[in-house]
């Protein structure tokens, strides 16, 4: 397997084993986790409906427990932007892994968590050079508001529509997506957050904004799960411009949008603008739990000096490991010149989609494909033919596909498309 090779299925999908080992699975993992057949066929219309399981995986092509050959236009939910498995981020992570897997978190840090901040705080906006480490985006996201709440003593947190910002329970009240996420625990969620529509009216946002009770507006300039949509032109500036003069803190979730994924290092450096807050993670660790909450300095001095005892940390903060792939990543991003061949790829795809009819939305690898009903039947027909897919709302497919995409894999989707979408 190169990384760079068609789809080629040698058993029914899901074959035999991965079958087998879904059902190992769901006799010892927590049922609302991982989708199967039983579950599921009411959702999608079919009778019979498992996922595969991974077994490698290498460039854009994934390789399941049966053998069958894939091309992954997901990328893990973006984790794989550089690639799956790519030489350099495996080399680094052999490197540590020969040196150092484990420091302590907050007590005792390593080498490779310091360079990590020292990098990420080149590559950021200007005056985002201070940094909160996590594991998830869930993690990043929840340092900010954490930040937010010290910085301005405030409260109260601005969030939009159909936004997405993890689920651990610090942060499940902030998204926007689906409200099923939210019901079971609205007892416990945020209690002062306020959701108006993305991309919206920026005069119910003054108005918000003006009873003095938000501490944090928080955003994501591209929707990733809510619809792979785009913020209008000036409208990010607008709402930061806002959150400022009402006495807020501005944060970009880029989470998903981040690390060169939209043709530019950040979705929202076009605009020039730069927030107080700036949290990352998926593609940053190159396949390794990681990511990081950049804020300016004076921002994050709200959090005070630590007394011994962190007021924010956990046990795998920094994590060596992590911190080697973070590091080659940002290297591999740099040297091979990934922000530019991101846009070139994501062109030659939309491209490819349009000749064929489709609607396409999106910037950089974060298209979103309209379709005439639901996408979850042609995301199924898609995998049956060798394609990773997801939905992103009602009526589309996402696509995130890593940056090592090759034409062929993508005139092939893009035909492929044709045969299965309403």
């Amino acid at each position: 397997m190169t990384g760079n090779d068609l789809p080629l299925l040698v058993t029914a999908v899901p074959g035999p084993r991965s079958r087998a080992a879904v059902d190992r699975l769901a006799a010892h993992e927590c049922p609302a986790i991982t989708a199967r057949r039983t579950r599921r066929a009411s959702a999608i219309g079919a009778a019979d409906y498992d996922p595969i399981v991974f077994d490698q995986a290498v460039g854009a092509n994934v390789i399941d427990a049966d053998g069958n050959r894939f091309v992954d236009l997901t990328s893990g939910f973006g984790v794989a932007f550089v690639g799956h498995r790519h030489p350099d981020v495996v080399a680094a992570v052999r490197a540590q892994s020969d040196r150092l897997l484990h420091a302590m978190g907050d007590a005792y840090p390593d080498l490779t968590r310091i360079a990590l901040l020292e990098a990420l705080a080149k590559v950021t906006p200007p005056g985002l050079d201070v940094g909160i480490l996590g594991l998830s985006g869930s993690d990043a996201v929840d340092g900010a508001v954490k930040t937010a709440r010290l910085a301005t003593g405030r409260r109260g947190v601005l969030a939009f529509g159909g936004g997405y910002h993890g689920l651990a329970l610090g942060v499940l009240g902030l998204q926007g997506y689906n409200g099923a996420f939210t019901e079971p625990f609205a007892d416990l969620v945020h209690p002062e957050v306020t959701h108006l529509p993305w991309g919206g009216d920026l005069d119910d946002v003054r108005r918000v904004l003006a009873g003095g009770t938000i501490g944090l507006v928080l955003v994501e300039p591209v929707q990733g799960r809510g619809g792979m949509r785009t913020a209008p032109a000036g409208w990010i500036a607008a709402l930061a411009a806002l959150a400022r003069e009402h006495g807020a803190l501005f944060a970009l979730d880029e989470v998903q949008s981040g690390m060169g994924r939209t043709g530019a290092w950040f979705a929202a450096s076009d605009e020039g603008v730069v927030p107080d807050l700036l949290c990352l993670g998926k593609a940053l660790g190159g396949g390794f739990p990681l990511s990081a909450c950049m804020g300016t300095r004076q921002v994050m001095n709200a959090w005070g000096a630590s007394r011994g005892e962190a007021l924010h940390t956990q046990t795998f903060l920094g994590h060596p490991v992590g911190c080697a792939a973070g590091l080659a990543v940002l290297e591999l991003i740099e040297r091979e010149g990934l922000v530019a061949k991101a846009q070139q790829v994501g062109d030659h795809l939309a491209a490819a989609l349009r000749e064929r009819g489709f609607t396409v939305w999106g910037r950089g690898l974060m298209i979103g494909v309209g379709l005439n009903g639901s996408a979850l039947g042609p995301c199924r027909e898609l995998l049956l033919r060798g394609f990773l897919t997801l939905p992103a709302g009602a009526n589309a497919i996402g696509l995130t596909p890593p940056v090592c995409l090759t034409p062929e894999q993508a005139l092939a989707f893009a035909d492929t498309l044709v045969e299965v979408a309403p």
